[in-house]
């Protein structure tokens, strides 16, 4: 068993959003990500890998395929790993998701940033 304090991953810049791994196990990946407002997570993929993202803190938009969303506090969302999304901080505090990848792409998937 392993054990990590959610709170220990929360942890903003000023200059850009930031990832914190809490766990790496073969193909999985589980992290934070942590937005000050305006920060944006750019487009991009995960392929052949199963996204969940779980809005811990914040507001934001999230966009799937080019389509807008609120992504708001509490809320929990799915992304097929072809689908094209992106992130951004459109509220007035910081924001932070939880994300779990249920295959890494790549290993630079699993580096902190």
């Amino acid at each position: 068993m392993e054990k990590q304090l959610l709170t220990e991953a929360i942890q903003y810049k000023e200059e850009r959003f930031t990832k914190r791994i809490l766990f790496k196990k073969d193909d999985s990946v589980v992290f934070v990500l942590n937005f000050m407002p305006d920060h944006e997570l750019p487009a991009h993929t995960h392929p052949e890998a199963d996204v969940y993202i779980h809005a811990l803190s914040g507001a934001g938009t999230i966009t799937v395929d080019g389509q807008e969303h609120p992504f708001n506090q509490g809320e929990v969302i799915h992304i097929g790993g072809e689908e094209t999304f992106s992130y951004r901080n459109t509220g007035d505090v910081p924001s932070s998701l939880y994300v779990v990848l249920s295959k890494i792409p790549s290993p630079a998937y699993a580096e902190n940033i």
